[in-house]
């Protein structure tokens, strides 16, 4: 039976289905930095995914609410989504870790909205995930058994500082909250190695392959996987903790995904990437 693919890292904001207003997609663009992406509908973003062989997506929104004032897409727009398209969507909720109400807002999510994870920037929210503010946030997610999504690593959207996202602010958090199924993505790119030694001393510690910041995809794919990391690290190693992510807008599903199936990985390696950690990763068995 083939296995389920799974893209672990999908932005929303620029949809028609969302019925944006003109001034609302300006801001979305600002936000992520996508100065010349226009709006399209679900079906664009389906076709791509049918050619890629990819089955669902998972939508990240973004509460940037006492930064800059707004949301890159709402929860309640994921959730539209995904009651819309169930057989494609899956769809984590986002809160800004300063936001008064902001255990209100998540639970509302989680126990309301069944959004199936969370999505935090700590660059773009300004906020260092070993903040002790922070506990209270990540028990909400233990509670409802919802894993988090951080970005990680070096951003190229504006106004973001790296320092928020270093890998090494994120290892108190899967030490103190075991129970806390956690993604760093992007690799935590520039610190490969880093990302590394958190997944190899954390179980609960996962990555998404959502990185393409040089090249192109098979050369930057191998810069990563084969020098900045041992050739064989995955295959022996992560097999269970990466997650194929395309950063979708920003970068591209399909050449993103070709190149990871042409790594030298054993096909079994190969289904955990594409699918069954995605699984894993939000607790689901469908």
């Amino acid at each position: 039976m083939k296995s389920l693919v799974i893209d672990s890292h999908v932005h929303v904001g620029f949809f028609e289905e969302m019925n944006i207003s003109d001034q609302q997609h300006v801001y979305n663009m600002n936000m992520m930095g996508l100065y010349k992406t226009g709006l399209e509908s679900v079906q664009g973003l389906f076709n791509r995914c049918d050619y890629a062989g990819i089955d669902k997506v998972i939508l990240l929104p973004m509460d940037l609410t006492t930064t800059t004032g707004g949301c890159v897409g709402t929860n309640e727009q994921v959730k539209k989504l995904v009651e819309e398209y169930p057989e494609r969507f899956i769809g984590f909720a986002s809160v800004d870790p300063n936001r008064e109400d902001a255990l209100e807002v998540l639970e509302y999510a989680f126990k309301d909205l069944k959004l199936k994870g969370l999505k935090l920037h700590p660059s773009k929210q300004r906020f260092y995930p070993d903040d002790p503010k922070m506990d209270e946030i990540y028990r909400m997610c233990i509670k409802y058994n919802r894993p988090v999504t951080f970005h990680g690593g070096m951003s190229v959207e504006p106004d973001t500082l790296s320092k928020y996202a270093h890998p090494m602010r994120f290892e108190e958090t899967a030490y103190r909250f075991p129970e806390l199924r956690m993604c760093i993505a992007h690799f935590a790119w520039p610190w490969v190695q880093e990302m590394c030694m958190l997944m190899l001393k954390y179980s609960n510690v996962y990555t998404d392959t959502a990185l393409l910041y040089f090249d192109n995809a098979p050369e930057f794919y191998h810069q990563v996987f084969s020098v900045d990391m041992g050739p064989r690290w995955i295959e022996r190693t992560f097999r269970h903790q990466v997650m194929y992510g395309s950063d979708d807008p920003r970068l591209e599903q399909i050449r993103m995904i070709d190149a990871i199936r042409e790594m030298p990985l054993r096909k079994s390696t190969l289904d955990m990437i594409l699918g069954q950690n995605a699984l894993a990763f939000i607790g689901s068995e469908v």
